[in-house]
């Protein structure tokens, strides 16, 4: 009773590893399902290298992560460099003397500008502007292109509302004319700034895939070595089990004997296997099979008895479903011979 107590443990611990190995193995094919999915823009001969190769040259998805965080901040940094350099074209426009009438929100009560909602959808000015350019609770502007739009959206703010004769249109006008210019010779250091950007994160992208691929590979080594294993324990386990089974009478030979006679092509070649397993000199894929049930140990023995009895339910079950009762006991009253001779027209083999 310790023993059967002690064999179920046993086997549940197994089934317990095993049900872990298997999330893992869905891990890495999903991950590997997916991998194959993106398109990179590297060609096939430079995308395939060797695992271990890809361990010693990628740095770990850690480093990886360390490395894109420093990029990203140096990043931020170069940004808000050229959002200062872009102040200084604001303070430049500001100070024009005909900046005063966009400087402060306009005041549409006091003027009376009634249908001032309804003819402009975002209101900017610069002092809006400003306070963002200053912003440091994370709500200032991460891109110059940003400040770049409000300002223009406070020109045309100013030219769609008021007629182009008025006043405030040439002002607005004429400032984003002198704007445009100064702006101009920024931009190429905007464009310079945007295309490290790019190559960075292409960059960083493409050494973090292959930091995942690496880690993937190495888990699925691993993944295989653990398998071995277990493979290893569980074989153990059996042959454990089966040594303490009792020895199998003369009549239970004869009968396994006869029950060969009965499995299908397939699962004949699956028994003789089991019978080559354990039995180094016998020809299991030989034309002729002499199959001598005295010769072979227990352990093959009760296994071909295990084996024969699930085999022949599974076809009793899948026989019944395809010719009904009646069929299934036909086929149960077939002469052995037939059943040999049927198996030799898949595979020339014959049981002596």
């Amino acid at each position: 009773m310790v023993e059967m107590e002690t064999f179920k443990y046993c086997v549940d611990d197994l089934i317990s590893k095993v049900d872990q190995l298997e999330q893992k193995v869905h891990d890495i094919d999903d991950f590997y399902s997916s991998a194959n999915k993106k398109q990179t823009n590297i060609s096939k001969g430079n995308s395939i290298t060797k695992d271990k190769d890809k361990e010693k040259h990628v740095p770990s998805i850690k480093k990886q992560q360390q490395d894109a965080s420093r990029r990203e901040v140096a990043a931020t940094k170069r940004m808000q460099d050229l959002i200062r350099h872009f102040g200084t074209i604001l303070r430049q426009i500001t100070q024009h003397k005909w900046a005063w009438p966009f400087m402060q929100p306009v005041d549409v009560e006091g003027l009376g500008l009634h249908d001032y909602y309804e003819v402009i959808d975002k209101p900017m000015d610069f002092n809006t502007i400003k306070n963002q350019m200053e912003a440091i609770d994370g709500t200032g502007y991460k891109h110059v292109r940003e400040v770049c739009a409000d300002v223009r959206l406070v020109f045309k703010n100013a030219m769609k509302y008021n007629d182009e004769r008025s006043d405030v249109h040439v002002m607005a006008k004429t400032l984003m004319a002198k704007f445009e210019e100064k702006w101009l010779q920024l931009l190429p250091k905007v464009i310079e700034e945007e295309t490290r950007r790019e190559e960075e994160e292409a960059e960083a992208q493409f050494a973090m895939q292959f930091a995942q691929e690496a880690a993937h590979a190495k888990m699925a080594r691993d993944l295989s070595n653990e398998l071995d294993e277990v493979g290893v324990h569980l074989e153990e386990l059996r042959e454990m089990v089966v040594r303490r089974c009792r020895k199998m009478s003369t009549e239970e030979k004869r009968k396994l004997g006869t029950s060969f006679t009965r499995l299908s092509p397939d699962d004949l070649s699956k028994a003789l296997k089991i019978v080559a397993e354990n039995n180094p000199s016998f020809q299991a894929n030989a034309e002729e099979v002499d199959l001598d049930m005295d010769a072979q140990s227990e352990s093959t023995l009760w296994r071909l008895n295990f084996f024969v009895k699930d085999a022949l339910e599974v076809q009793g079950k899948n026989s019944g479903s395809m010719d009904g009762d009646e069929n299934q006991n036909n086929k149960r009253k077939r002469d052995p011979c037939d059943a040999i001779a049927k198996t030799s027209k898949k595979k020339t083999k014959k049981l002596t």
